[in-house]
């Protein structure tokens, strides 16, 4: 898959383009999930229906018919690897933030290639200065206003810098740009809680089941020092991190031996990741 190619959808009528008075432009109101496909299929669909369906019910935004949807998602994907991405918004609005009663939301399909390989010696990644807002309401979603992402994402462009770690403004370690963290402290794999900010990725709630890990506050320190790092998302997998400032881990030691497991337990659950093993 070399382009990329989106629908559109008012409702349940497809448009051509996108109306300016969309509330997702506006405001960002809306949100989105961004999947691995494989072969033309989305094997965690239900794992990112199940999360939309929740975080609109926060948002109190209406869901188009997921039917439809995944039926017009494995058109537009056409039998191929790649990368889909659903957005949804509030739809159209007047001026001001208060919500059009009743809301028609706008649904945007779009596919697009792969992301490069992740290097096979691991990832070197960096503290961000550029803090996560602590707001309870919003915490865990996957809304369309990433500007801290943005801003994060653009501290560096170095291409030795793979990504970059994110805290919050209390200072809590919390994700990194695009990605969930799991560091191993004292035998067991933790991962920050994202009840105050944060992304409660899909790829971390399958983590968080076949690690039984534990959900923590950690800081600077718990990552630095951990036995092993690693960051996650549902398009690239499972990352192992080697280097953050000044630390560094080792390749294969028996810590990351344990991280090549769970990549290839990863790949048993979702077939797109077969590849993806260390």
């Amino acid at each position: 898959m070399n382009a990329s190619v989106s629908v559109i959808f008012q409702g349940n009528r497809r448009i051509a383009t996108v109306d300016p008075a969309d509330r997702g432009l506006a405001y960002g109101d809306g949100l989105f999930e961004t999947m691995r496909a494989h072969r033309g299929e989305l094997p965690w669909w239900d794992a990112h229906w199940a999360r939309l369906t929740l975080a609109a019910a926060r948002l109190d935004l209406p869901l188009p018919d997921p039917a439809m949807l995944l039926g017009e998602a494995r058109a537009l994907l056409a039998g191929d690897d790649g990368v889909l991405k659903l957005l949804l918004t509030r739809g159209v609005g007047g001026r001001g933030y208060a919500p059009p009663v009743p809301a028609e939301p706008t649904v945007m399909l779009s596919r697009h290639p792969l992301p490069p390989r992740a290097p096979a010696q691991g990832l070197a990644v960096r503290w961000c200065e550029t803090r996560l807002a602590l707001q309870p309401r919003l915490a865990g979603l996957k809304h369309c206003n990433r500007l801290e992402q943005v801003l994060a994402r653009a501290e560096w462009d170095d291409p030795r810098i793979h990504e970059g770690l994110m805290r919050s403004t209390e200072g809590d370690a919390v994700c990194a740009t695009a990605a969930n963290l799991f560091v191993l402290r004292e035998g067991r794999w933790r991962t920050p809680a994202v009840d105050r900010c944060g992304v409660a990725g899909i790829c971390r709630g399958w983590l968080l089941g076949a690690l039984d890990a534990l959900e923590t506050r950690l800081d600077v320190t718990d990552v630095e020092t951990a036995d092993a790092v690693f960051l996650c998302n549902a398009v690239r997998g499972i990352l192992p991190v080697v280097r953050l400032g000044a630390r560094q881990w080792t390749l294969p030691a028996p810590e990351y031996r344990e991280v090549a497991a769970l990549q290839a337990r990863l790949a048993a659950a979702h077939p797109a990741f077969v590849m993806e093993n260390l």
